[in-house]
């Protein structure tokens, strides 16, 4: 439902009070392409494993063990984190998983085109009693 004449002038006047007030936040709220977003993300997952680096070194150096498994742990969630920033940001993370058909006999299925575990086990137990 479109918006009447004076609901669009109020909404553009909101609009512009809020560009001239933060245009930081303006610019990142203009940004229409989420990769920009996952771009960022990435960027700050990798300071965040660089920092991990660098407290589970200090923490090997001054043999505090608590220290060097925490750097590790920062580490281990920043790569986490930056992983799945790449995969959305190229489109990998939205794939719609595979049709459960199963590859021809005598042929191995494709990684990519597996379902999911118990779609496996039951694919298996499936033609183990077809060989009988």
């Amino acid at each position: 439902m479109p918006l009447s004449e004076h609901e669009q002038r109020l909404l553009d006047q909101i609009e512009q009070a809020l560009y001239a007030e933060d245009p930081k936040w303006a610019n990142t709220v203009r940004i229409s392409d989420p990769r920009s977003h996952y771009k960022r993300r990435l960027v700050k997952a990798t300071i965040g494993f660089a920092l991990g680096v660098v407290i589970m070194m200090v923490g090997v150096v001054m043999s505090l063990i608590p220290l060097g498994v925490g750097g590790f742990v920062v580490m281990l969630a920043a790569c986490l984190w930056g992983l799945s920033s790449w995969k959305k940001m190229n489109g990998f993370g939205d794939a719609a998983p595979a049709s459960g058909t199963a590859p021809p006999p005598g042929k191995p299925a494709r990684r990519g085109n597996r379902g999911s575990f118990m779609e496996r086990m039951e694919e298996r137990w499936r033609r183990r009693h077809d060989e009988r």
